[in-house]
């Protein structure tokens, strides 16, 4: 297949960075991956989700490179070897609960990574830098839904601070350099291959084993959430998409309606035809009680936004879930 744009997507063996890679090679473009493939999570999960894109090695059309992005001689390497037209940088230590425990670790691959790929793109000509910011920017706002021109300056995590600081980074690249940097602000992303540290994944698996579920904030949370393919949909199209009005540019990428914690729990359990059972916990410190996307933004641009029904999503990744754990 002749190649079309070739596409650096760092965090590959992760869940967004896995199907946007499949989509990215199923379209004829040629996709650099990289991955530290590091243990925040199962190694396996991302060496099988690798596995599925081995078909695009034999095409040539997919090289994966086991690199850290906060190791800039590495990274720079990849700019030496190869011509990259766009980069699309996934790689991030995710999970704000984490971010508790472990926040150096944030700094250095969400932040100094960050910066390193910013100097790569600058000083290689890259057409445009798409990036994953987060939902958490807009901290314990109450104003619902978040807008993109909503303050974003109060996070309540280290993690929020740190996707907030990729913001005030590209924003200052755009401005002095003329690098496209376009922001995306993910909205509870969900779907097969997802990471076992999703409430997705941890409800779906205490329920089938009989654990009590872990409810903070004793259920009162509410959040939008966001199926895979939407997500990657997304960023497809924005591919296409030639110019913006901003050199700098900052979208939600979020499903229209907030879902009530509780409600999302009874899906999942109508799914498995299973009863779970609950531990009601008070509010988890780092988190936020709502999230509520406005994606019209996203939508003016590309004339699209996230629209698969929570039900058919829940349900796909249910039967992703009993197939690969092997549940019957």
């Amino acid at each position: 297949m002749k190649r079309k744009l070739t596409i650096l997507v760092t965090g590959v063996a992760g869940f967004i960075g896995f199907h946007l890679t499949k989509r990215l090679c199923d379209e004829g473009h040629y996709v650099v991956g990289v991955d530290n493939l590091n243990d925040y999570y199962d190694v396996q999960l991302k060496k099988d989700r690798l596995a599925q894109l081995d078909i695009f090695t034999e095409s040539g059309l997919f090289d994966f490179q086991k690199i850290d992005i906060a190791d800039l001689s590495d990274l720079e390497a990849i700019f030496n070897e190869t011509k990259i037209d766009i980069v699309i940088n996934l790689a991030a230590q995710a999970g704000v609960r984490y971010s508790l425990e472990n926040p150096h670790e944030y700094i250095r691959s969400n932040i100094q990574g960050f910066m390193n790929i910013l100097e790569c793109c600058r000083y290689n000509n890259v057409s445009k830098l798409i990036y994953a910011s987060s939902s958490s920017v807009y901290g314990g706002n109450t104003k619902l839904p978040f807008s993109e021109s909503d303050s974003v300056d109060s996070p309540v995590s280290i993690y929020a601070a740190s996707k907030k600081s990729n913001e005030l980074m590209a924003h200052t690249y755009s401005h002095l350099f003329g690098l496209n940097t376009i922001g995306l602000r993910f909205f509870t992303v969900y779907g097969p291959w997802g990471r076992p540290d999703m409430a997705l994944n941890i409800f779906t698996k205490n329920i089938i084993e009989g654990k009590p579920l872990q409810i903070f904030n004793k259920g009162k949370h509410t959040r939008s959430f966001t199926y895979i393919d939407d997500i990657v949909e997304t960023i497809s199209k924005l591919l296409k998409v030639d110019s913006f009005d901003n050199k700098y540019s900052i979208l939600n990428i979020g499903g229209e309606n907030a879902i009530d914690l509780m409600d999302y729990i009874s899906m999942i359990e109508d799914t498995l035809s299973l009863k779970g059972t609950y531990d009601f916990l008070p509010m988890q410190l780092g988190d936020v009680e709502k999230t509520e996307a406005d994606s019209n933004s996203l939508s003016k641009i590309i004339d699209f936004s996230p629209k698969t029904d929570i039900k058919i999503g829940i349900k796909k990744f249910i039967d992703w879930y009993r197939l690969y754990y092997e549940i019957n």
